[in-house]
């Protein structure tokens, strides 16, 4: 039967390419929430130098200041822990599906107002890691957003938490997925 089963499929059984996949991706997102959620007034001046949500009423730009390193935080934390995985990586994927064409497109903004050529841009993306240099953002955003992936499509729910917190100690299941007393 194992023969019948792609080398992919056969390492995402054992859990450990999903594993390592959730602790760096947790572990960055926490690492990037953690500034942010400890003041939140530095990220809300960031945001609105993207001018992608309005500045009148003020309560969205506060809302994404506030919301947003927690939902980062959440996230991670599911990820480290193995709860809810499938949904905070598919949280990250969202994000990074997001922020990452709008830091390049602000990115291409400061080149040409700034005349710099674009590998030599660099500014604080508000990701809260400081001033980067951009195109190191975003192969850095596009990495994440594979393992976002990755993990999303793992099948296994070895390593975590709710697969051993929700499992009946007197039965095991064999391969093909019966029961076995």
């Amino acid at each position: 039967m194992i023969g019948d089963k792609s080398i992919f499929r056969r390492m995402d059984e054992t859990g450990i390419p999903q594993l390592l996949a959730r602790l760096v991706l947790g572990g960055l997102f926490i690492y990037m929430a953690l500034p942010k959620i400890g003041n939140p007034s530095d990220f809300l001046k960031l945001i609105r130098l993207y001018h992608m949500v309005p500045e009148s009423p003020p309560y969205f730009l506060n809302g994404i200041a506030i919301v947003l390193p927690w939902l980062e935080m959440i996230c991670g934390l599911g990820l480290i822990l193995g709860v809810l995985v499938r949904g905070a990586s598919g949280s990250m994927a969202i994000m990074l599906a997001v922020f990452t064409p709008v830091i390049f497109l602000r990115a291409l903004a400061i080149r040409a107002t700034e005349a710099i050529p674009f590998f030599q841009t660099a500014f604080d993306c508000g990701c809260g890691t400081g001033i980067v240099i951009i195109w190191k953002k975003l192969l850095a955003n596009i990495g994440m957003f594979l393992l976002s992936i990755l993990v999303l499509c793992s099948r296994s729910r070895r390593f975590c938490l709710v697969g051993w917190v929700g499992r009946d100690r007197s039965t095991r299941t064999t391969d093909g997925g019966a029961v076995v007393q």
